[in-house]
């Protein structure tokens, strides 16, 4: 019998798979989307949002498995990072946005995107029209986020051009809370310790990671290039690299040297981790992950009050979630404990999937 999201979320459920009303619903929609998709008919897409945990991701991983049809399935941030490079390509093109969202809608059906999380007004210009142009293209859109859609960019500036956008999705996709008590990254399993806190006057217990990690190969302290980049290490061998964390999210890097680094390394240290919240204070807004070193002047804008080291916990997040996508094994040594990592700041909201993300990356199942 041909798979699908209903038969696969039984098998799970007969294999220990903690019940969930909400998921249960959720995969009622995805059910109804795949028939609909593989009997050629009109449907709407998906947009399962709620707490970190709560199993949208595998939800929507089931449903993507399932499809015979031509489709994609991205990390939110990888698949904003191509059509940006994309629309590079297409400088000169009368409408390049009009342009990607017909090639785009030529080459697949249905697109699923993972955490899907708007904080940049680039971004939310941009994907408000290309969300547009797929769903006249006929492309069916499955989306999982933290956030309903009426919350996406919620205190960003010009955020009434990312109107429309909001009023497509829930147009175009049934919007489904995912907010069940359980947080399934949390079943039991065996730990392994991946997180440290520093104790004055000892040698990193990196050190010994590194060692462990690398058997034979002692390794290079040479700084990585990476692209335009380069980027101090402490140790670095063609198993893992070592770095310093401000040599990594107090540089100006973007997701793009991430994914780099995930796709070079299986295995990511990163030593003197700072308490990274903070009280919050009015100011200048660094310009995105990427360039968090360059500044505008706001103006007359009203911009949200930021902590001291957020231009830096934007990319902290950005490493952690390229990690936990491509399943490499990430070791942290910070000054404060986990839960104290981030406890104030404008990122908060954020920063809940960080630190859930971390917390499993504490399993052995992990990596």
């Amino acid at each position: 019998m041909t798979e699908n999201p209903q038969t696969l979320y039984q098998q799970a459920l007969t294999q220990g798979y903690a019940a969930d009303p909400a998921q249960a619903q959720a995969v009622t929609a995805l059910q109804g989307c795949f028939e609909a998709l593989e009997q050629g008919h009109p449907t709407q897409g998906v947009y399962l949002w709620g707490p970190v945990g709560r199993g949208k991701t595998w939800l929507m991983d089931q449903f993507h498995r399932c499809l015979r049809t031509p489709s994609r399935r991205q990390h939110f941030h990888h698949f904003m990072a191509w059509v940006h490079q994309r629309l590079f390509q297409l400088n000169g093109t009368a409408d390049p946005l009009q342009a990607l969202g017909r090639e785009l809608g030529g080459q697949i059906r249905v697109l699923c995107l993972d955490e899907l999380f708007v904080n940049d007004i680039a971004d939310a210009i941009i994907l408000g029209r290309l969300f547009q142009v797929l769903f006249d293209q006929g492309v069916v859109i499955v989306a999982t986020s933290n956030q309903p859609p009426d919350q996406l960019y919620r205190d960003g500036f010009n955020r009434q051009r990312f109107i429309p956008a909001i009023a497509a999705i829930e147009h175009h996709m049934r919007v489904l809370a995912v907010a069940g008590m359980q947080d399934h990254r949390l079943h039991p399993g065996a730990e392994r310790q991946r997180y440290w806190v520093a104790e004055a006057g000892k040698a990193s217990v990196l050190g010994e990671v590194f060692r462990k990690l690398c058997a034979d190969d002692p390794g290079s302290d040479q700084p990585l290039v990476i692209g335009t980049r380069q980027v101090q290490v402490v140790r670095r061998s063609e198993q893992a690299i070592w770095c310093r964390f401000a040599d990594l999210c107090e540089q100006p890097l973007a997701a793009m040297e991430f994914m780099a680094l995930c796709d070079r390394f299986r295995s990511i240290l990163v030593q003197g981790v700072p308490a990274l919240g903070g009280e919050q204070r009015a100011g200048r807004i660094a310009r995105g992950t990427e360039d968090g070193a360059t500044r505008v002047e706001a103006g007359e804008r009203e911009l949200p009050a930021l902590s001291a080291k957020d231009d830096a916990v934007r990319r902290f997040i950005a490493l952690v979630d390229e990690c936990y996508d491509r399943r490499v094994a990430l070791y942290l040594e910070a000054q404060v404990p986990l839960e104290a990592l981030y406890t104030q700041g404008y990122l908060a909201f954020p920063y809940q999937r960080t630190l859930s993300r971390l917390r499993e990356m504490q399993l052995q199942r992990f990596a």
